[in-house]
């Protein structure tokens, strides 16, 4: 009996960690995309592109493949992000601690990160619609992988301790 809960234990962290690769991705690539259209419609003064455009300069990345592929590689990148929220705060039950971790992924981006991307401009130099609008779509960033991993691992504990309590009686 203890090796069919142990590999019911594992299927679920399986499970868990398949469930992470899932909200980071899809996170990542709908911020992404949300900023290519804030940038779009002249929200934001820097496209989501400057993740491509500050390493190459080629032809491409100014069109429809390099939104796709700036879509992908943010989305890909937020995986890791996601795995980071889930080591740190998964057990954090506020929507708060979400919309903090946005803010923090902004901070880094814009203060610590920026030196790596040469088209990503100085907080100085960003309009203030360009910072309202990149901190808005980290707060949705953060809140969404933040809240579904959060969802996600006290839905884990809840069928745990349900099963624990059945296999009790």
């Amino acid at each position: 009996m203890s090796s069919n809960i142990n590999g019911q234990i594992q299927q679920e962290n399986q499970s868990a960690i398949y469930n992470v690769l899932a909200i980071g991705f899809v996170g990542g690539a709908a911020a992404s995309f949300i900023g290519i259209i804030a940038h779009y419609v002249n929200f934001m003064g820097f496209s989501p592109k400057f993740i491509l455009t500050s390493w190459s300069n080629m032809a491409w990345i100014d069109h429809w493949l390099g939104t796709v592929m700036t879509i992908l590689l943010f989305g890909i990148l937020s995986v890791g992000i996601a795995f980071i929220y889930y080591s740190l705060f998964k057990r954090m039950k506020s929507i708060f601690s979400g919309i903090f971790f946005g803010v923090v992924c902004w901070v880094l981006l814009v203060f610590v990160l920026k030196p790596m991307f040469a088209d990503l401009p100085t907080i100085s130099k960003m309009s203030s619609n360009t910072i309202i609008t990149s901190v808005c779509i980290f707060i949705l960033y953060g809140l969404f992988v933040g809240y579904s991993i959060s969802y996600d691992h006290q839905e884990y504990l809840r069928q745990k301790n349900k099963a624990e309590k059945q296999s009790e009686s």
